[in-house]
């Protein structure tokens, strides 16, 4: 399995998926669909599958257009609001694609209707890997647009039962500023500032921060650590979604008090990782 990481618009994230035995391809959140088709060509690949995390304009608005160019094209997720949904997926689902599984995962709190992505091939040395769309990014995770705290708080605890090795490819490119307010929430947390270094050298270079790891981000992201001591004291709170809710309150006053940062500038081609050939972290 070989994952293409395709940065689009601002600081979108969308992905082709390649099964290299079949040489069948999966795409993630389509978002600029001739970019797409661009690498699809480029990899000499069979498009079969498009899976959406979430009905959200830049995640599904190239669905329509690469639907029209590609007649069959199945058009994955669970919410209706989908645009060119040909099918709609249940928690649990699993699906195949040559040597590759996918178990759906319902994730609600950003949007009430959000499914991640979990695959991952049997006897096969590469970790799994997760599209986590908006649930969960690197050291942060999306806003709780469409549901409660205790629903987001739930759902990254599904999330958090998959091996520590996993894979995470989240939906946009918000790891500085997520790793600047896990620094205030946890200022002595030494994960926090050695992935907020490696993070700003990534940036320095114009390079993606994705992906990380499951076992990663229950170091360093603070809204996996609400069970924390240190995560804790900063909500004043004890009650998981309690913390989780005074999280969400407390990153939008630090994105208030701080200047806007300008979005990474992005690469013109997609930028290709191997399930195991991230560059180190620390």
């Amino acid at each position: 399995m070989k994952v293409k990481v395709i940065p689009v618009l601002e600081d979108n994230y969308m992905y082709l998926v390649i099964e290299e035995i079949t040489r069948e391809a999966v795409a993630v959140d389509v978002a600029v669909p001739k970019r797409l088709l661009e690498i699809v060509g480029r990899e000499g690949v069979s498009l079969t599958a498009v899976l959406t995390t979430h009905h959200h304009w830049d995640h599904a608005r190239g669905n329509p257009e690469l639907a029209r160019l590609r007649p069959g094209l199945a058009v994955l997720g669970a919410d209706e609001r989908i645009f060119s949904l040909t099918r709609r997926l249940a928690h649990g689902e699993e699906l195949r694609f040559g040597a590759i599984h996918v178990r759906c995962l319902l994730t609600p709190g950003h949007t009430s209707g959000h499914m991640s992505y979990f695959l991952w091939e049997d006897d096969c040395p590469d970790p799994p890997a997760l599209f986590s769309g908006d649930a969960l990014s690197v050291a942060g995770c999306g806003l709780c647009l469409e549901g409660s705290a205790q629903q987001m708080y739930q759902s990254l605890a599904e999330l958090g039962t998959l091996p520590p090795e996993t894979k995470v490819f989240c939906g946009h490119e918000h790891t500085l500023s997520n790793l600047e307010f896990a620094q205030k929430v946890e200022p002595y947390n030494d994960h926090v500032r050695a992935k907020l270094s490696w993070a700003k050298k990534r940036d320095e270079d114009d390079v993606p921060t994705v992906p990380s790891t499951l076992g990663e981000e229950r170091l360093y992201n603070p809204f996996l650590r609400v069970a924390e001591e240190p995560v804790r004291k900063f909500t004043g709170k004890a009650v998981p979604a309690e913390v989780l809710e005074a999280l969400y309150k407390e990153r939008a006053r630090f994105e208030q008090a701080g200047e806007p940062r300008q979005p990474q500038a992005r690469a013109l081609l997609a930028l290709q990782w191997g399930l195991l050939s991230a560059a180190p972290h620390e």
